[in-house]
Protein backbone atom coordinates (compact mmCIF):
# COMPACT_ATOMS: atom_id res chain seq x y z
CA UNK A 1 0.00 0.00 0.00
CA UNK A 2 1.36 3.43 -0.95
CA UNK A 3 1.07 5.96 1.82
CA UNK A 4 0.57 9.64 1.09
CA UNK A 5 2.46 12.13 3.23
CA UNK A 6 0.61 14.57 5.40
CA UNK A 7 -0.10 17.69 3.40
CA UNK A 8 -0.61 21.09 4.90
CA UNK A 9 -0.50 24.45 3.14
CA UNK A 10 1.26 25.94 6.17
CA UNK A 11 4.24 23.59 6.00
CA UNK A 12 6.65 26.25 4.76
CA UNK A 13 5.11 29.29 6.41
CA UNK A 14 7.99 31.27 7.97
CA UNK A 15 8.20 31.56 11.74
CA UNK A 16 7.25 35.25 11.69
CA UNK A 17 3.90 34.40 10.08
CA UNK A 18 3.05 31.54 12.42
CA UNK A 19 1.38 32.08 15.81
CA UNK A 20 4.57 33.00 17.66
CA UNK A 21 4.62 36.02 19.95
CA UNK A 22 7.92 37.88 19.98
CA UNK A 23 7.47 38.84 23.59
CA UNK A 24 7.14 35.28 24.85
CA UNK A 25 9.93 33.71 26.87
CA UNK A 26 12.19 31.53 24.70
CA UNK A 27 11.09 27.95 24.25
CA UNK A 28 14.71 26.96 24.80
CA UNK A 29 17.60 28.89 26.34
CA UNK A 30 21.16 27.50 26.34
CA UNK A 31 23.84 29.41 28.28
CA UNK A 32 27.56 28.59 28.37
CA UNK A 33 26.89 24.91 27.76
CA UNK A 34 29.86 22.55 27.94
CA UNK A 35 30.30 18.79 28.03
CA UNK A 36 33.47 16.88 28.84
CA UNK A 37 34.12 13.18 29.35
CA UNK A 38 37.05 11.68 31.22
CA UNK A 39 39.49 9.56 29.23
CA UNK A 40 42.73 7.87 30.41
CA UNK A 41 44.63 10.48 28.44
CA UNK A 42 42.71 13.33 30.06
CA UNK A 43 39.37 15.14 29.62
CA UNK A 44 37.81 15.22 26.16
CA UNK A 45 35.75 18.28 25.34
CA UNK A 46 32.66 17.43 23.29
CA UNK A 47 30.90 20.81 23.56
CA UNK A 48 32.47 24.10 24.55
CA UNK A 49 30.64 27.27 25.66
CA UNK A 50 27.48 26.87 23.57
CA UNK A 51 24.84 29.57 23.88
CA UNK A 52 21.66 30.47 21.98
CA UNK A 53 17.89 30.90 22.33
CA UNK A 54 15.06 29.35 20.32
CA UNK A 55 11.71 31.14 20.13
CA UNK A 56 8.39 29.43 20.62
CA UNK A 57 7.17 28.00 17.32
CA UNK A 58 10.56 28.34 15.63
CA UNK A 59 12.02 25.57 13.48
CA UNK A 60 15.77 25.25 14.01
CA UNK A 61 18.22 22.86 12.37
CA UNK A 62 21.46 21.79 14.03
CA UNK A 63 24.07 20.79 11.46
CA UNK A 64 27.72 19.81 11.47
CA UNK A 65 30.09 17.04 10.51
CA UNK A 66 29.99 13.66 12.21
CA UNK A 67 31.51 14.03 15.67
CA UNK A 68 30.84 17.77 15.90
CA UNK A 69 28.59 17.32 18.94
CA UNK A 70 25.12 17.56 17.40
CA UNK A 71 23.51 14.59 19.14
CA UNK A 72 25.21 15.43 22.44
CA UNK A 73 23.79 18.95 22.25
CA UNK A 74 20.31 17.57 21.56
CA UNK A 75 20.56 15.19 24.52
CA UNK A 76 21.55 18.06 26.82
CA UNK A 77 18.77 20.31 25.53
CA UNK A 78 16.21 17.58 26.11
CA UNK A 79 17.46 16.74 29.59
CA UNK A 80 18.56 13.25 28.57
CA UNK A 81 22.09 14.08 29.74
CA UNK A 82 23.62 16.62 32.11
CA UNK A 83 26.23 19.23 31.14
CA UNK A 84 29.66 19.68 32.66
CA UNK A 85 29.08 23.43 32.66
CA UNK A 86 26.38 25.91 31.70
CA UNK A 87 22.61 25.59 31.79
CA UNK A 88 19.53 24.70 29.76
CA UNK A 89 16.03 26.09 30.31
CA UNK A 90 13.30 24.25 28.45
CA UNK A 91 9.99 26.12 28.15
CA UNK A 92 10.90 27.97 31.34
CA UNK A 93 12.02 24.88 33.27
CA UNK A 94 15.70 25.02 34.38
CA UNK A 95 16.74 21.50 33.47
CA UNK A 96 20.22 21.83 34.91
CA UNK A 97 18.74 22.50 38.36
CA UNK A 98 16.52 19.40 38.33
CA UNK A 99 17.29 15.80 39.27
CA UNK A 100 16.56 12.93 36.87
CA UNK A 101 12.97 12.57 38.09
CA UNK A 102 12.40 16.28 37.61
CA UNK A 103 13.87 16.23 34.11
CA UNK A 104 11.76 13.18 33.23
CA UNK A 105 8.64 15.02 34.40
CA UNK A 106 9.45 18.00 32.19
CA UNK A 107 10.11 15.73 29.21
CA UNK A 108 6.83 13.91 29.75
CA UNK A 109 4.87 17.14 29.88
CA UNK A 110 6.60 19.24 27.23
CA UNK A 111 8.77 17.19 24.85
CA UNK A 112 8.34 14.84 21.91
CA UNK A 113 11.12 12.82 20.27
CA UNK A 114 11.74 11.32 16.85
CA UNK A 115 14.87 9.18 16.49
CA UNK A 116 16.75 7.75 13.54
CA UNK A 117 16.17 4.22 14.85
CA UNK A 118 12.40 4.68 15.43
CA UNK A 119 12.51 3.41 19.06
CA UNK A 120 9.15 1.64 18.88
CA UNK A 121 8.33 -1.05 21.44
CA UNK A 122 8.29 -4.33 19.49
CA UNK A 123 5.69 -5.97 21.74
CA UNK A 124 3.12 -3.21 21.12
CA UNK A 125 1.02 -2.60 18.02
CA UNK A 126 1.19 0.69 16.12
CA UNK A 127 -1.87 1.94 17.98
CA UNK A 128 -0.54 0.81 21.36
CA UNK A 129 2.83 2.50 20.71
CA UNK A 130 1.08 5.80 20.05
CA UNK A 131 -1.28 5.41 23.01
CA UNK A 132 1.58 4.73 25.42
CA UNK A 133 2.72 8.31 26.20
CA UNK A 134 -0.88 9.35 26.78
CA UNK A 135 -1.41 6.42 29.13
CA UNK A 136 1.81 7.18 30.98
CA UNK A 137 0.68 10.71 31.73
CA UNK A 138 -2.72 9.45 32.89
CA UNK A 139 -5.06 10.53 30.09
CA UNK A 140 -8.52 9.02 30.50
CA UNK A 141 -8.87 8.43 26.76
CA UNK A 142 -5.66 7.53 24.98
CA UNK A 143 -7.24 5.58 22.12
CA UNK A 144 -9.18 8.36 20.39
CA UNK A 145 -6.31 10.83 19.83
CA UNK A 146 -3.90 7.99 18.98
CA UNK A 147 -6.32 6.63 16.40
CA UNK A 148 -6.86 10.08 14.93
CA UNK A 149 -3.20 10.92 14.43
CA UNK A 150 -2.38 7.49 12.98
CA UNK A 151 -5.12 8.01 10.42
CA UNK A 152 -3.65 11.45 9.69
CA UNK A 153 -0.24 9.95 8.84
CA UNK A 154 -1.82 7.34 6.59
CA UNK A 155 -1.72 4.31 8.89
CA UNK A 156 -5.43 3.89 9.60
CA UNK A 157 -5.30 0.38 8.16
CA UNK A 158 -2.17 -0.65 10.06
CA UNK A 159 -3.31 -0.02 13.63
CA UNK A 160 -2.97 -3.62 14.78
CA UNK A 161 0.38 -4.29 13.13
CA UNK A 162 3.54 -4.73 15.18
CA UNK A 163 6.76 -2.88 14.25
CA UNK A 164 8.24 -6.01 12.65
CA UNK A 165 5.25 -6.07 10.29
CA UNK A 166 5.80 -2.49 9.15
CA UNK A 167 8.27 -1.02 6.67
CA UNK A 168 10.89 1.45 7.85
CA UNK A 169 8.84 4.36 6.57
CA UNK A 170 5.73 3.08 8.29
CA UNK A 171 7.62 2.63 11.56
CA UNK A 172 8.84 6.22 11.38
CA UNK A 173 5.27 7.39 10.73
CA UNK A 174 4.24 5.61 13.92
CA UNK A 175 7.11 7.35 15.70
CA UNK A 176 5.95 10.71 14.34
CA UNK A 177 2.40 10.04 15.50
CA UNK A 178 3.68 9.05 18.96
CA UNK A 179 5.78 12.21 19.18
CA UNK A 180 2.95 14.58 18.25
CA UNK A 181 0.02 12.85 19.97
CA UNK A 182 0.80 14.55 23.29
CA UNK A 183 0.92 17.97 21.56
CA UNK A 184 4.38 18.75 22.96
CA UNK A 185 5.71 22.27 23.32
CA UNK A 186 9.01 21.15 21.76
CA UNK A 187 9.89 18.34 19.41
CA UNK A 188 13.44 17.04 19.05
CA UNK A 189 14.21 15.07 15.89
CA UNK A 190 17.61 13.36 15.58
CA UNK A 191 18.39 12.41 11.96
CA UNK A 192 14.77 11.26 11.40
CA UNK A 193 15.45 10.06 7.84
CA UNK A 194 18.86 8.50 8.50
CA UNK A 195 17.63 4.91 8.13
CA UNK A 196 15.35 5.53 5.15
CA UNK A 197 15.80 5.67 1.39
CA UNK A 198 15.53 9.06 -0.30
CA UNK A 199 11.91 8.76 -1.47
CA UNK A 200 10.64 7.43 1.85
CA UNK A 201 12.69 9.98 3.75
CA UNK A 202 11.15 12.81 1.76
CA UNK A 203 7.64 11.58 2.58
CA UNK A 204 8.55 11.43 6.28
CA UNK A 205 9.87 15.00 6.19
CA UNK A 206 6.65 16.22 4.59
CA UNK A 207 4.73 14.49 7.37
CA UNK A 208 7.02 15.95 10.03
CA UNK A 209 6.73 19.53 8.79
CA UNK A 210 2.99 19.16 8.18
CA UNK A 211 2.27 17.90 11.69
CA UNK A 212 4.57 20.53 13.14
CA UNK A 213 2.88 23.38 11.28
CA UNK A 214 -0.54 22.17 12.38
CA UNK A 215 0.47 21.88 16.04
CA UNK A 216 2.64 25.03 16.18
CA UNK A 217 5.35 23.05 17.97
CA UNK A 218 8.89 24.34 18.39
CA UNK A 219 11.07 22.03 16.29
CA UNK A 220 14.75 21.28 16.85
CA UNK A 221 16.10 19.09 14.05
CA UNK A 222 19.54 17.47 14.03
CA UNK A 223 20.53 16.63 10.48
CA UNK A 224 23.50 16.28 8.13
CA UNK A 225 21.23 17.14 5.17
CA UNK A 226 21.74 20.78 4.17
CA UNK A 227 18.61 20.75 1.99
CA UNK A 228 16.53 19.66 4.95
CA UNK A 229 18.15 22.27 7.17
CA UNK A 230 17.26 24.94 4.62
CA UNK A 231 13.56 24.26 5.22
CA UNK A 232 13.92 25.40 8.81
CA UNK A 233 13.76 29.02 9.94
CA UNK A 234 17.35 29.05 11.20
CA UNK A 235 20.45 26.87 11.26
CA UNK A 236 22.89 26.37 14.14
CA UNK A 237 26.20 25.03 12.88
CA UNK A 238 28.64 23.11 15.08
CA UNK A 239 32.30 22.50 14.34
CA UNK A 240 34.39 20.40 16.73
CA UNK A 241 32.09 21.17 19.63
CA UNK A 242 31.91 24.92 19.04
CA UNK A 243 28.96 26.92 17.74
CA UNK A 244 30.29 28.64 14.62
CA UNK A 245 27.06 30.13 13.28
CA UNK A 246 23.57 30.75 14.61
Amino acid sequence: MTLSPVSDPAIDVPAAARPTAANLAPALRVVGLGKQVALPSGPLTILDDIGFEIAAGERVAIVGASGSGKSTLLALMAGLDTPTSGSVSLDGAPLSALDEDGRAKVRGEKVGFVFQSFQLLPSLTALENVMLPLELRGDADARTPALGILQKVGLGERLGHYPRQLSGGEQQRVALARAFVTRPALLFADEPTGNLDTRTGQAIIESLFGLNAEAGTTLVLVTHDERLAARCDRTLRLDAGRLVSA
